[in-house]
């Protein structure tokens, strides 16, 4: 029987996909393999603040000053697309009360037409915040605004493709954000800089399902996602408006490989630290990011194998699928369970204690600490 061979960065095979059986063209499991998986998440060191950020939008503090900038966001789908034509960048910063977020966009014409909160904010230009923040893909917070500073904030239980279900009546109690216009808000006869946010996230709000310490401790990382949705324009009868049928473009601090926000596994890392000086603190890669990208593999093989089984496979043979144990992680298990199943596997990095992690039928993704 031949395979296919599954490679993960320099690490050796660990998973075989039957050729005989190739995934569908467009499956989940072939968008993971030749879309996603490619796509290393970026990460930040986030440093405490050395006062707190006056929330205006302009971004003159000096604590802002001493904040790196992200990388100049790029394409969703990454660098296989164009570049974005217009920069955008975000910073960060915490203390005590609040996770602060910065961004600043380049926009030759700023236009905002949403004033009522809690709506579709993205049908207007906008800029999107994401936070997981213990990483396990489930229990996530989503935050939209746009140039009128309206704002949308929801809570996900768990992504979409799994069943998911904004909870839009859920509302970020204490949240500050505010909007600076760089040229003038809705004229298109003019042209202007751009415009640039401020958002402070309550770690009160955010303790609600952050189930970890807020705020968090020296080290700590989340899972953190940054977008902003642009639109081409045009002007008519002296308004702007959007060119019909045309999609917006998505462009994100760390590319997701497919348009969908809404994969956690591939947002970046947010390091917190108690340092106020840029630099001193260097960002700490994953260790896990093998162990999970295995087990993302066969969490996609499982979606397109139940579309078109319907019923979960309840061993590797018939996911067309050799597991073996390779390099730092021991050979995986996998179990049908009472809600769907659940896929364990081991992980010994050197010189540290063994750690097991788990991916169940929905997408989450944790660390077993029990016996």
């Amino acid at each position: 029987m031949k395979h296919l061979a599954i490679t993960f960065t320099s690490c050796a095979l660990l998973v075989s996909a039957g050729a005989e059986n190739p995934p569908a063209a467009k499956s989940y499991f072939s968008d993971w393999m030749t879309k996603m998986r490619p796509m290393v998440p970026r990460g930040y060191v986030c440093q405490r603040a050395v006062a707190a950020p006056v929330i205006d939008g302009k971004l003159d503090d000096a604590a802002w000053e001493a904040a790196p900038w992200t990388e100049n966001f790029v394409d969703i789908e990454g660098d296989g697309k164009p570049k974005p034509r217009l920069r955008t960048r975000a910073k960060m910063l915490w203390d005590d009360e609040y996770f602060y977020i910065a961004a600043e966009m380049e926009e030759p014409h700023v236009w905002a037409t949403i004033t009522k909160r809690d709506a579709v904010i993205f049908q207007d230009p906008d800029f999107e915040v994401f936070m997981d923040p213990d990483g396990d893909s489930h229990d996530y917070y989503e935050f939209e605004m746009n140039a009128l500073n309206t704002g949308w904030d929801l809570f996900l239980p768990k992504p979409y493709k799994d069943g998911g279900a904004a909870q839009n009546e859920w509302d970020i109690a204490g949240l500050k954000s505010a909007v600076h216009i760089r040229g003038t808000l809705n004229n298109p006869t003019d042209r202007d800089e751009g415009w640039s946010v401020e958002i402070a996230f309550p770690w009160k709000a955010l303790a609600a399902h952050a189930n970890r310490p807020t705020p968090p401790r020296e080290g700590d990382q989340w899972r953190i996602g940054f977008s902003r949705v642009e639109w081409d324009i045009e002007t008519t009868g002296g308004k702007t408006t959007k060119v019909p049928k045309t999609p917006e473009h998505n462009w994100i601090w760390s590319a997701q490989g497919v348009v969908d926000m809404h994969r956690p596994e591939r947002w970046g890392f947010v390091q917190f630290t108690n340092e106020t000086t840029r630099g001193k603190v260097a960002f700490r890669p994953d260790s896990s990011a093998f162990a999970r990208d295995v087990l993302h593999t066969i969490y996609y093989a499982q979606k397109d194998y139940f579309q078109k089984n319907k019923r979960w496979a309840a061993t590797f043979d018939e996911l067309d699928f050799i597991a073996r144990a390779v390099d730092t992680l021991g050979a995986p298990t996998l179990k049908i369970t009472r809600d769907g199943y659940e896929c364990v596997i081991t992980d010994t990095q050197p010189g540290e204690a063994p750690r097991r992690w788990r991916i169940q039928h929905d997408a989450r993704i944790t660390e077993i600490t029990g016996p």
